[in-house]
């Protein structure tokens, strides 16, 4: 492995073991968000700049690395921001983050990982290249796939980054937006249990379903032409 691979892989490394020696997690909690969140509001009026610069750097930097505390800090977007602008900034933070994961997965480990596990990816491989909008639209909007393993999962196939990051983009605005919105009303959250209820992972897989429709179909529709 090239020397300027390996140092960055060091570096992520470094961080991670970090936020693990540090317990930085503790500060990702509801009960933190709720402690804080007047404190957080008042430094947003007097900076107001600085603050979405500093939260979209943290949210930014937690997706890339694949740390815990998405939710907590979708919560804290709408609990600063409020429920639009909070979710502008969440899901741009987010993708931007999902992004370099898929980099750094398909530039810093996905040559060793194909050298091991190449013939399974092959079937997936073809997969993303024919139809990877539509199957990772299904991925992001169906909220059962742990949002860290899609992106590195994805930087270890063969699918383009334009259609990881519009796909990224556009199917992780609804649950995006839901959590967002529950900060907006924080006082009344008492678990995140409270956000996630079943009715509405049931309507994210409703929509998912619907995404995966036109792949489900081409993949008939060729299966059917051949003789």
């Amino acid at each position: 492995m090239p020397v300027k691979k390996v140092i960055l892989l060091v570096i992520a490394l470094l961080a991670v073991g970090l936020f693990f020696y540090f317990d930085l997690g503790r500060y990702l909690t509801l009960e933190s968000l709720k402690a804080n969140r007047e404190a957080a509001a008042r430094y947003n009026e007097m900076h107001p700049l600085l603050t979405v610069a500093a939260f979209t750097a943290i949210y930014i930097l937690q997706t890339a690395l694949s740390l815990p505390g998405a939710a907590i800090l979708s919560l804290a977007a709408g609990a600063l921001f409020g429920s639009w602008l909070g979710t502008v900034y969440a899901v741009a933070a987010a993708t931007v983050g999902a992004t370099l994961a898929f980099l750094v997965a398909r530039y810093l480990l996905r040559d060793t990982v194909l050298r091991r596990f190449g013939p399974r990816l092959e079937g997936l491989n073809r997969e993303l290249e024919l139809r990877g909008f539509n199957y990772l639209l299904f991925l992001r909007l169906v909220p059962l796939f742990p949002f860290f393993l899609i992106n590195l999962a994805a930087g270890l196939t063969g699918i383009r980054l334009g259609t990881f990051v519009t796909a990224t983009l556009i199917g992780i605005i609804p649950g995006g937006f839901v959590y967002v919105n529950a900060g907006a009303g924080l006082a009344g959250i008492h678990s995140l249990g409270d956000v996630a209820s079943p009715r509405v992972l049931g309507s994210f897989a409703l929509l998912g379903l619907f995404a995966l429709v036109p792949a489900l179909y081409s993949r008939f529709a060729a299966k059917r032409r051949q003789p």
